[in-house]
């Protein structure tokens, strides 16, 4: 079968390179959009060149140029938008409007992924602020997709491995101590933990796959479902010794976030519905959505305690 041409946009990011990278692996025409005004970022500007080298086509464009963005859309089949959603970094997410504008325009993609990969926002009505912007203003693109009528696939990747598992779960951290830990309430709700690459692989297994259309790919590894106290167990037992454990109550950890900066409350309010209110897990997956494991076994995913171990 003839593979999609895509189209990655935020090819240079924390996902979105490993996206580039999968997508190459797995015999996809590749084009990884880039600003002009990407100026003197020597570590993207290197990156990109790397892309070339292995065979990427590089795409100029811009989301402040609704014309060269519909020529770039127009070179292929299918646009993945990883670009950031996350504020401790930037939160560009509104800005996939002017893409799903192009898209629209276009009119010959076969399917857009837009920028998800974390809690599915169609289940989020009730989270928190500041929090919940992150999910409304998600809902607010697929709103948009689906106005518009753009076949689609959202992918819900649940927690990456380097921001949870590395730091045993505790905001802040993302290397896990030797000596103690903090555990969120118990420590007992169930939480979904994915490898950033096997992310990237899933996501790209996906955009010929005619069982995902218009649905949306849970990625729930079933070896990684597991809570904060099995990460930190299997921790202890790579190291072969017991930490020492202190735990945080709903009420003081609520009360915490107050104090916190923006960017840091809506983080926090991330963490509180994942490892608080087990929102990642208290559900089953409907007609409207897939999950990944089942429907490619023949991915090896990277389990928690294998991911560990690099930190040994």
């Amino acid at each position: 079968m003839e593979r999609s041409r895509v189209l990655v946009v935020g090819g240079t990011g924390y996902l979105g390179r490993r996206i580039v990278r999968a997508s190459l692996d797995y015999g996809h025409p590749t084009y990884v959009l880039h600003r002009r005004e990407i100026g003197v970022d020597i570590d993207k500007i290197q990156m990109l060149m790397s892309f070339k080298k292995q065979g990427a086509h590089l795409v100029e464009g811009s989301f402040t140029d609704h014309r060269i963005l519909v020529d770039a859309v127009k070179q292929v089949d299918v646009v993945i938008c990883a670009i950031s959603g996350v504020h401790i970094r930037s939160h560009q997410i509104l800005l996939q409007l002017k893409l799903v504008d192009a898209i629209k325009e276009a009119g010959n993609i076969k399917r857009f992924l837009p920028s998800e990969f974390g809690t599915d926002p169609a289940r989020m009505g009730h989270a928190i602020a500041p929090g919940r912007v992150t999910f409304d203003d998600k809902m607010v693109v697929r709103k948009a997709i689906e106005d518009a009528g753009i076949p689609f696939t959202y992918v819900s990747a649940n927690c990456f491995a380097g921001y949870f598992v590395g730091g045993l779960c505790q905001p802040g951290h993302i290397i896990p101590s030797r000596d103690s830990v903090c555990l969120l309430g118990d420590g007992n709700v169930k939480a979904i933990f994915v490898e950033e690459d096997d992310i990237a692989v899933y996501t790209i297994k996906t955009i010929d796959d005619p069982r995902t259309l218009n649905k949306t790919l849970y990625i729930r590894p079933p070896e990684n479902i597991l809570s904060q106290k099995e990460v930190v167990e299997a921790w202890e037992e790579l190291i072969g010794k017991e930490l020492s454990k202190s735990s945080t109550s709903e009420e003081d950890f609520l009360t915490n976030i107050k104090g916190q900066d923006y960017a840091s409350q809506v983080a926090l309010g991330h963490y509180y519905h994942v490892l608080y209110e087990g929102c990642l897990t208290n559900f089953e997956i409907g007609d409207e959505g897939e999950e990944a494991s089942q429907l490619y076994p023949e991915v090896v995913y990277t389990r928690v305690k294998d991911y560990l171990k690099q930190y040994v």
